[in-house]
């Protein structure tokens, strides 16, 4: 795979179920990118789940995590890189992905997030019985942070496809 060495790193933020990780891998196919997801890469790193991780270490270790990622766990160019939903919520970090490259936001609704999360075992702050109530705290307390990206997209109603069209144009724009 040939990287584009000139272009900066497209990060794709948003909350959990939004299709990061979907969207994000074919977009990297189509820009010719490598892809990273940052939760698999940590967990990878340090040898645990991102439930385990939250679970013995706590959350406030595992952000740390990210940041150190962010700082120094990829390339500087070439990459599609997916974000844990609240990697964008740390002090200072949308300023810092901003500098690094192209920052994209991904949206759904409440009910979409649910249905996509739905049991899932992987998502340490949605396991529990009040996930509805969570689910839009969460999304109410990060909305703030979301909404600085350089663009957003809601990808409801929208095939991956089409999602990753109108993400490799606004990149390439």
């Amino acid at each position: 795979m040939v990287v584009n060495e000139f272009k900066k790193n497209l990060y794709l933020i948003g909350f959990m179920g939004t299709g990061k990780s979907t969207v994000g891998r074919k977009v990297a196919e189509k820009l010719g990118y490598f892809f990273i997801d940052i939760d698999q890469s940590i967990e990878k790193l340090a040898e645990k789940s991102i439930p385990s991780i939250f679970n013995e270490e706590g959350e406030a270790h595992f952000r740390q995590l990210e940041f150190d990622f962010v700082m120094s766990g990829h390339p500087e160019a070439g990459c599609v890189i997916s974000c844990g939903g609240g990697l964008a919520c740390q002090t200072g970090m949308i300023d810092l992905l901003k500098r690094k490259g192209m920052v994209v936001c991904l949206w759904a609704s409440i009910e979409t997030i649910l249905e996509r999360t739905s049991g899932s075992q992987s998502r340490p702050l949605l396991n529990s019985e009040y996930s509805d109530e969570k689910v839009r705290k969460l999304l109410a307390d990060r909305t703030p942070y979301y909404n600085q990206a350089h663009a957003s997209l809601t990808t409801e109603f929208r095939t991956v496809q089409e999602v990753v069209q109108h993400i490799v144009r606004i990149y390439n724009s």
